[in-house]
């Protein structure tokens, strides 16, 4: 979950992709909730797959309740790093076990194919919430494996301590890096573990060289695009809402980095996004 691109009025739709991709993260409940006017939206661009993500408990249900109404919209369910502070402020280590708990029996439900977005943020979090944050990333690892289900990362300004982590704790067989933010050098040790890379919008931004080295240099069959909508919306439309049918921007961006043809990145990252959550295209 980012934090820009929430005001304005919607982006003009760009031109279809030919070869259909998943937007890989994505959170419709933050787009006002319309799940049919977003489902028909990004079909029209050729992106035929959502996946729902949860913030909180609340978020999290409503993820839930809503992929079992839909065929082509999966979810995931967590609580974000910055909510694992808020919810021990409320109710100690106690309440935060009973929420990750409640998570946990999300996470059993068969559309329900990630545990995510967990992870690390020390950005707006200061120190003295990190020990919230770790203890429930290490909680959700433990849901993830003991479900089967995929691990979606988010991390922010948390790099060496969310790979030390997934170390130390055993990493589930399927991580995503949602929004990756790291360099070309993290990209390799990403590689190398076998963890999915999902770029988002940032990938079009001037300042933003890291990424489009790191998706130069990501293997080919761990790339995912997203569009964290209604955050992080591509060039030319920052400062306005995101949302999935805004997909086709992002990924030429990345095929343009890595000097690919579109057609050839649209159809691994499909069949990568189906492998990394576990679903049949």
């Amino acid at each position: 979950m980012g934090d820009t691109g929430r005001r304005g009025t919607l982006p003009p739709a760009p031109e279809g992709l030919r070869v259909a991709v998943a937007d890989s993260h994505t959170h419709l409940d933050m787009q006002g909730g319309d799940v049919a006017g977003a489902v028909a939206q990004a079909a029209a661009v050729g992106v035929d797959t959502l996946v729902q993500v949860g913030c909180d408990l609340a978020g999290s249900r409503w993820a839930a309740e809503t992929a079992a109404g839909w065929e082509r919209i999966w979810a995931t369910v967590a609580l974000h790093p910055n909510e694992a502070p808020r919810v021990a402020g409320r109710g100690g280590r106690q309440g935060l076990d009973a929420e990750l708990e409640a998570i946990a029996a999300l996470a059993a439900l068969p559309q329900v194919l990630g545990v995510g977005e967990t992870g690390l943020d020390y950005f707006r979090t200061g120190a003295e919430g990190v020990a919230d944050q770790q203890y429930a990333f290490r909680r959700h690892i433990d849901i993830a494996k003991r479900h089967g289900k995929a691990l979606v990362i988010h991390d922010r300004d948390a790099h060496a301590d969310v790979l030390r982590i997934l170390r130390e704790e055993g990493a589930p067989e399927r991580v995503v890096f949602h929004c990756y933010s790291g360099d070309a050098e993290m990209a390799r040790v990403c590689a190398d573990r076998g963890y999915y890379m999902s770029f988002a919008g940032t990938v079009t931004y001037k300042s933003a060289q890291n990424l489009r080295d790191a998706v130069a240099v990501a293997p080919r069959e761990l790339l995912l695009v997203e569009t964290d909508a209604p955050f992080l919306p591509p060039v030319p439309y920052r400062g306005q809402p995101n949302a999935p049918y805004l997909i086709p921007l992002t990924l030429r961006a990345m095929a343009a980095a890595r000097g690919e043809e579109e057609d050839l990145l649209a159809a691994a990252v499909a069949a990568n996004t189906a492998r990394a959550f576990g679903y049949n295209t």
